[in-house]
């Protein structure tokens, strides 16, 4: 059980890593309007283990208001488990209108395989404020319901560094039963230099029915790759 809520963390974290490119693109739509999110890349090493993600998130030249987004992500903890911890997923999105993009595609995991996913991702988005709401379901006959909320904040000290901070957290159930299903908190504090964020971070994770708890502190560090 626990395995199988593993991987459906690493589908909500996966939007995680959409912040920062959401960031990036309101940062630079003064300068280049039709400029290309970068690339995310994440490292977090802490008191469990290592969690890493890469994503990629573009739109289509021809059709700017659909695109592709990828992410694989996972966690490599100190104590090895029986089931690896990694997924990887692709969707397409299409924009609905600023703000708001509808989501669906496949992803897949060692326990499950491959399973169709669908959800809207919903973002507001300053140089200094990011706010995002992310439903989602997968589409299996078993299927699981996720909802993720995201706060990020970035005052500028000067020109080039900037605070870093972000409230993330999620609520995961299955709706037939009712039963919980994953849930998390994650916290970050540091600082920012032009593409780089780094600073300290602590995840609280609770898992299955009986919400068995887990949490690790430690050191993060992001990059986004233009």
């Amino acid at each position: 059980m626990r395995a199988s809520n593993l991987s459906k963390l690493s589908l909500a974290l996966a939007f995680f890593s959409l912040t920062s490119v959401v960031q990036a693109q309101t940062i630079a739509e003064d300068q280049a309007p039709q400029q290309s999110p970068p690339i995310n890349m994440e490292v977090m090493a802490g008191s469990r283990g290592v969690y890493y993600q890469v994503m990629v998130n573009k739109k289509f030249r021809s059709i700017p208001k659909l695109g592709f987004f990828s992410v694989t992500n996972g966690n490599a903890p100190w104590e090895k488990e029986m089931t690896p911890d990694i997924m990887t997923q692709s969707h397409l999105t299409y924009t609905l209108f600023k703000g708001l993009d509808i989501t669906g595609g496949l992803q897949y995991t060692p326990v499950y395989g491959f399973r169709p996913v669908a959800g809207l991702i919903y973002s507001y988005a300053t140089p200094e404020l990011l706010i995002v709401a992310n439903p989602k379901i997968d589409l299996a006959s078993d299927w699981a319901s996720e909802n993720m909320a995201l706060v990020e904040y970035r005052p500028r000290i000067n020109e080039n560094w900037s605070w870093y901070g972000r409230v993330q957290g999620l609520y995961g159930f299955v709706p037939r039963s009712g039963d919980h299903n994953r849930s998390y908190i994650y916290l970050r504090a540091g600082v920012g230099y032009k593409e780089f964020s780094f600073g300290v971070g602590s995840n609280f994770e609770w898992y299955g029915p009986m919400k068995h708890n887990e949490n690790s502190v430690g050191l993060f560090a992001n990059v986004l790759i233009f």
